[in-house]
């Protein structure tokens, strides 16, 4: 009898122990997959809309690969903080289940490499009633993705923009190409038009862009205010020529703070597209003066004017023009190469002859301006 009872104590024992050696603590609760609230909630206001974004969650608050993600809630308050999403702004549909893969279908691909989070959008859109609520005035999103049981971890990270009332755009604008540079026009509807009752601590300015179209680079080429309604004009000369761009205009809503201003900008018109192909000539010269000079030395007559003061100047021309016997006028170009100050000698005079003088205007592409009005000086 005591050995029957020794055979079967030994296995058990060696069972137990095998048991226990493979039991390294508490056994533990099984995971809620409660998806981890994204920390990284990006907000952009342009008009009304707010352009919301942020990751989606690849683990659970026990920090293992989440399996499968439900709906996300968008929480949207005018409080600066909230505890709860309350009536959300909208719930967003969980992805589709082909992108969602039980634990043990995605072990072998997490092996080497952490699932990489996906990034989510959405649009909100502004009431007009969220835009009258002052300069100082705030909406605060958050999001909350759920699980398929419809729980979460709770909100994200909260960010806020500015509640603000913003203009529409011109609905007339035009552009025309200039000696002077892109002559811009459009009516301005006024900013009380719009903002009646919403004009303490704000300010409304019309912001024009200039995008390179070759290289799409954005440039804000001025500023003028919104003011009263009517014409409204601006000349902008900053740009290169021989580029060819997209002008568009945006009213901009500034709100002064007592620690800071806030800007927001409303819609864009639609983009008037500008070929700068420079055919303008610089300035006429003016102020042309000619002195004769020879006492006791080789006659030379001096010329001078004020200077042209385009910024694409390269150089004048000078003409000269004399009458010959049948009292026939020849005009000839003096300098070979363009003159860089606004002077030239001219030495190569006779005796009893009067000539006459001109002088023109060269910008760095070969256009070249009338001729100045003449001036005579006879040599003695």
């Amino acid at each position: 009898m005591k050995l029957h009872l020794a055979k079967f104590i030994a296995p058990t024992a060696l069972c137990l122990l095998l048991a226990g050696c493979a039991q390294t603590g508490p056994p533990l609760p099984p995971s809620l997959e409660l998806p981890k609230a994204p920390t990284d909630l990006r907000a952009s206001r342009k008009g009304n809309r707010v352009t919301l974004s942020w990751s989606e969650p690849t683990l659970t608050t026990d920090r293992k690969s989440l399996r499968y993600v439900g709906p996300t809630l968008v929480c949207r308050a005018i409080n600066p903080e909230f505890a709860t999403c309350g009536n959300p702004a909208a719930t967003l549909p969980a992805p589709s289940a082909a992108l969602q893969q039980p634990r043990s279908a995605r072990h072998s691909t997490q092996q080497s490499n952490s699932p990489r989070p996906a990034s989510q959008t959405y649009t909100d859109t502004l009431t007009a009633a969220m835009q009258s609520q002052g300069p100082s005035a705030e909406v605060t999103y958050a999001v909350e993705v759920m699980n398929r049981n419809a729980r979460s971890a709770g909100l994200s990270n909260r960010v806020h923009v500015p509640a603000v009332i913003t203009l529409p755009p011109p609905g007339d604008l035009t552009a025309e190409l200039t000696g002077d540079g892109v002559a811009l026009r459009w009516t301005s509807a006024g900013e009380s038009q719009y903002a009646s009752g919403h004009l303490s601590g704000l300010e409304f300015r019309y912001r024009i862009y200039r995008r390179d179209e070759s290289s799409g680079k954005d440039a804000i080429a001025g500023e003028v205010p919104v003011d009263v309604a009517g014409p409204a004009h601006f000349t902008d000369s900053g740009f290169e020529w021989e580029k060819t761009y997209l002008y568009r205009i945006t009213a901009v809503s500034i709100a002064k703070r007592p620690d800071s201003e806030v800007q927001v900008e409303g819609d864009d018109t639609p983009p008037v597209r500008v070929i700068a192909h420079d055919v303008f000539p610089p300035n006429v010269p003016v102020g042309l003066q000619a002195a004769y000079s020879g006492e006791g030395q080789k006659p030379f007559i001096d010329l001078i004017w004020a200077p042209v003061t385009n910024a694409d100047l390269a150089g004048y021309n000078v003409y000269r023009s004399e009458a010959n016997a049948a009292e026939v006028k020849t005009t000839i170009k003096l300098n070979t190469e363009l003159v860089k100050s606004p002077s030239y000698r001219d030495s190569a005079v006779a005796s009893g002859k009067t000539y006459t003088y001109a002088v023109s205007a060269v910008d760095v592409r070969g256009n070249e301006s009338q001729r100045s009005e003449a001036a005579s000086e006879p040599v003695p």
